[in-house]
């Protein structure tokens, strides 16, 4: 017999207003222009290789590449990651599923960040009816219009809602995409269920985003420079929603791991910044990476002199440019650091706080776009 399953209509979930949060964007927002933490002199070093080597990158129009931790969003550092993208440095940025959400909830609220403990004893942590209705079903919607998981968000901010199509269009779609398209037909069927299940009426559906100005994913949407979404199943309190359906996040969260691949082809000669992400960046570069080589070796090119910065609040007495340590030296369990060490390339390990890094890295790279601009 299959084992039972929880019934996610059964539970009760709370107005948004009703949460008591940690960090109010507004005030709690890093400015680009702020000066940057303090960080010791290797760390200090690392940035101002990582400076150049952006620089360099760029000159040649190779990949750079940041992929972030939640933390990265939840401590304010949208306004750093936008200079970023708006001056052209970066070239991809990818998250993963608590960043997203984060991030929305920054632009919908302008705060974010509960109280676990005390919500997870009263059996409120993550139940929550606006993150849990609309992410998922932007995400619904986003995969029926052939868009990725941070891409589906970030439209849903960047225009203020979502349109849903009537049920008897989506029947028609899904009669005529069964002949010689299963994979949109799926998608089609997706959203009919949710328009089915939670009884939504077709039109537009108007959702205001106050602190609009503060959302990464829209700037980066808007920007047309990708954001990709990476979740794991069960990692993030949308799942806790009956809304959330997994062959919707799936075909957006596929869509973008291969968009997450397609730019570590062109990450020769360019930068890879991992930023406070000990699981989700890692894997899915080590992934990507021996895809990108696979491709490009059939037509004998190769991902080479790539640079990679790594940046988190552990400390680590290894130096990892010599790869990894043996098996009885502690840092051999800095998982990450163990992972990008096998890729290849320049290897540089900062132990920073990454308020403190990005900043430095971002003034380091303004200045150099200010010469750049003065000069032409």
């Amino acid at each position: 017999m299959p084992f039972p399953l929880f019934n996610r209509h059964q539970s009760k979930f709370e107005p948004l207003a009703n949460r008591v949060d940690r960090v109010h964007i507004a005030q709690d927002s890093v400015d680009p222009a702020a000066p940057p933490g303090p960080m010791n002199p290797a760390a200090e070093a690392i940035v101002r290789e990582t400076a150049a080597r952006v620089v360099q990158a760029k000159e040649r129009g190779a990949a750079r590449i940041a992929a972030f931790g939640a933390h990265a969003i939840k401590n304010g550092l949208a306004p750093v990651f936008q200079q970023l993208i708006a001056e052209g440095w970066f070239t991809h940025l990818a998250t993963n599923g608590a960043g997203v959400i984060h991030d929305w909830e920054f632009a919908f609220q302008g705060q974010s960040s509960e109280h676990v403990a005390e919500n997870v004893a009263a059996g409120r942590f993550g139940m929550w009816q606006e993150t849990g209705h609309y992410l998922n079903l932007a995400l619904r919607v986003g995969a029926y219009q052939g868009l990725g998981y941070g891409e589906a968000i970030g439209a849903f901010v960047e225009n203020g809602g979502l349109r849903i199509p009537s049920e008897e269009n989506l029947r028609q779609e899904i009669n005529v995409y069964l002949s010689h398209d299963l994979h949109r037909a799926g998608a089609a069927i997706d959203l009919l269920d949710a328009v089915q299940t939670f009884r939504l009426q077709p039109g537009w559906i108007s959702v205001e985003h106050p602190y609009k100005a503060y959302g990464l994913q829209a700037a980066a949407f808007q920007a047309g420079i990708p954001l990709t979404g990476h979740p794991m199943f069960g990692h993030d309190i949308i799942y806790a929603h009956p809304m959330s359906h997994g062959a919707a996040i799936g075909r957006a969260a596929e869509r973008d791991f291969l968009a997450f691949a397609q730019a570590v082809t062109q990450l020769s000669g360019g930068v890879y910044v991992s930023l406070g992400s000990a699981v989700m960046s890692p894997m899915i570069f080590e992934k990507s990476l021996s895809m990108a080589q696979n491709f490009l070796m059939q037509r004998d090119k190769r991902v080479e002199d790539h640079f990679i910065a790594v940046v988190d609040l552990a400390e680590s007495q290894w130096d990892w440019s010599q790869g990894e340590p043996p098996e009885d030296h502690p840092d051999y369990y800095l998982r990450y650091n163990k992972t990008f060490s096998r890729m290849g390339g320049t290897l540089r390990y900062a132990s920073a706080d990454n308020r403190a890094f990005l900043l430095a890295l971002a003034q380091q790279l303004h200045a150099a776009h200010m010469e750049t601009e003065a000069a032409s």
